[in-house]
């Protein structure tokens, strides 16, 4: 529970002050600081005398001044009368001793996690980056609006939109809890804005199509290779769930979307939707069939480790498919990597790498433009609740080539209206 100050009332220049304790942002972070502010001139609220006490000179008030003291310090303790007894704790206890433990407890309905493994990834990295440090010693009680507008104010000149949007989706998720648990009676982080002048991020890539079958080309030696980029690029599989495919999820024309795997924890997919299956194009059923041939199974991981586990993607691309992709161009620790299964420094592709996830923009762009601009289909590709969602992070712009058959046929239109 917040301290009940009193106030420490002096005279400087013809007018009375109070000075008080508060918390603030200092650097980011929530500190406890000292501050002085105008009470009323003396004449207002004349004072009755000094008086000399011990050897020092001390102001006695009358009852005007008094009550101008406690009227304002009833102000600055008010957020005290809504505290409760036993419940507060510094916001960083909170987060590790009842947020992060209810978001990995295992449901017992449903055998899973309350949140996905990915969410509690995000969470992580969000909360060590930035908000564990802003908390700081400050308590769920003491916490106010203020500090979190001055917080994501203070980020703007570092962090872009998109990441102010996740930090407050999560600080409000935390105080939200303390709400359900009665530790608070508001949520401090519903009056918290994202600041008006945050930077707008860059735009997300994806590949063409033609760069997709350039990516896929470069890796001619890795048919595996060729197959993960595949999948990405004309079916729209996410990275996690390329990892957990299993043979027994190929039927016929159809891979059935049953699992995904993150930071090496199998779980089911991102959403309900995301547990569908999607129709196997050729494309896709050329490497497909090249690799079932290779690898000689018929059950199991389709990208197996060493340890019997779904592949680890990002070592993969790292050592594998990046050197093929990039050729030369290509470093680490200022030295041309080169292809830890192969041996060689490979000529590069001519294409960009831009992160796997660019394959699924691109796979999404292409079917709606394939289909005269059939959100539905781009949708059902994704798996996503809300054709919104595709349209605004996935859908990219239609090429310039797409863009001018559009216009032909808006002419032809046009033509068969003037006969």
């Amino acid at each position: 529970m917040g301290r009940i100050q009193t106030g420490y009332v002096y005279e400087a220049s013809g007018a009375l002050y109070i000075r008080y304790w508060t918390t603030e942002i200092v650097d980011g972070k929530p500190q406890r600081v000292q501050r002085s502010e105008y009470l009323c001139d003396v004449d207002e609220r004349r004072y009755i005398s000094r008086v000399k006490k011990k050897g020092e000179i001390r102001l006695v008030l009358s009852s005007g001044a008094k009550l101008a003291r406690n009227e304002f310090m009833q102000r600055i303790n008010s957020q005290n009368a809504t505290r409760r007894p036993g419940q507060d704790m510094p916001i960083v206890a909170f987060w590790e001793t009842r947020f992060l433990p209810y978001c990995k407890e295992i449901v017992a309905l449903t055998g899973e996690p309350r949140r996905k493994p990915s969410t509690i990834s995000g969470y992580e990295q969000i909360w060590n980056q930035h908000l564990k440090h802003h908390f700081g010693e400050t308590t769920l009680q003491e916490y106010e609006p203020s500090m979190g507008m001055e917080f994501l104010q203070s980020l703007t000149a570092t962090q872009n939109k998109t990441t102010l949007k996740h930090i407050k989706a999560l600080g409000s998720s935390v105080f939200k809890r303390a709400v359900i648990e009665r530790r608070i009676k508001m949520n401090p982080w519903h009056e918290v804005e994202i600041p008006d002048d945050a930077i707008e991020p860059e735009p997300t890539e994806h590949y063409t199509l033609e760069e997709a079958e350039d990516l896929i080309s470069a890796l001619k030696e890795h048919v595996d290779c060729q197959l993960i980029l595949a999948l990405s690029c004309f079916l729209g599989l996410r990275p996690g769930e390329i990892a957990a495919l299993k043979w027994e999820d190929i039927d016929g024309d159809w891979i059935h979307i049953r699992r995904s795997v993150v930071n090496g924890e199998i779980g089911t997919p991102k959403t309900i939707e995301s547990t569908a299956p999607i129709p196997i194009i050729d494309q896709v059923r050329v490497p497909l069939e090249l690799w079932r041939q290779k690898s000689g199974k018929s059950s199991g991981w389709v990208f197996e480790s060493r340890n019997a586990t779904p592949i680890d993607l990002h070592n993969l691309i790292a050592r594998v498919i990046r050197p093929h992709v990039e050729g030369p161009a290509f470093k680490r620790n200022r030295k041309s990597m080169r292809c830890v299964r192969c041996g060689t420094v490979p000529e590069a592709s001519g294409v960009r790498w831009k992160e796997l996830y660019a394959g699924r923009r691109g796979a999404v762009t292409a079917v709606i433009e394939a289909n005269n601009g059939n959100l539905a289909m781009g949708q059902a590709l994704l798996r996503h609740k809300s054709q919104v969602t595709t349209a605004t992070f996935y859908k990219k712009q239609i090429t310039p080539r797409a863009f001018k058959e559009g216009m032909k046929l808006l002419q032809a239109a046009a033509n068969r209206g003037d006969k």
